[in-house]
């Protein structure tokens, strides 16, 4: 069964382009440092799960284009460069403490900001609209992603 999350990526360090533009257009989604976020992509996601790529941190929030998970979760490197701004002294290549996974953007969309996804009644409880939540990933619910693809004129997956 598919799952789906929303992912978010300040647009100044790894765009929606600068995914399109990689080999294969996939980026490693490096520099997850919340345990709840960390966990998601351990324990939930699945190689073709759908990815809502969202750009935060910018002058317009929002969801700018449909992805999909391509790898399972491995350990992020960055995690053990001194010279990284995601380094992590405490963690040991042997007890990894922070994964990743790739993540191959399909197409770029409009950008569907903020004002407009709160402004859909059916997208009330979808978790990036709630406040207070600030996690880089969270699950998005089969009725959410729905909805969303047709806002963003996609077919359903």
């Amino acid at each position: 069964m598919t799952s789906y999350w929303l992912m978010k990526s300040e647009p100044g360090e790894c765009s929606v382009d600068d995914a399109l533009a990689a080999p294969n257009a996939t980026v490693p989604w490096v520099g997850v440092r919340n345990y709840q976020a960390r966990n998601f992509m351990r324990d939930g996601m699945r190689v073709g799960d759908g990815v809502l790529f969202y750009h935060s941190s910018c002058a317009e929030p929002g969801i700018v284009g449909i992805a999909q998970v391509a790898s399972t979760p491995y350990p992020d490197p960055t995690q053990f460069d001194p010279t990284s701004p995601y380094f992590d002294a405490k963690s040991k290549p042997e007890e990894p403490r922070w994964l990743l996974v790739d993540v191959q953007v399909l197409r770029k969309t409009r950008n569907l900001a903020l004002p407009e996804l709160r402004a859909h009644e059916a997208l009330e409880d979808l978790v990036v609209l709630r406040k207070g939540n600030r996690l880089s990933i969270t699950p998005v619910e089969p009725q959410h992603w729905r909805v969303i693809s047709k806002l963003l004129g996609s077919p359903e997956s």
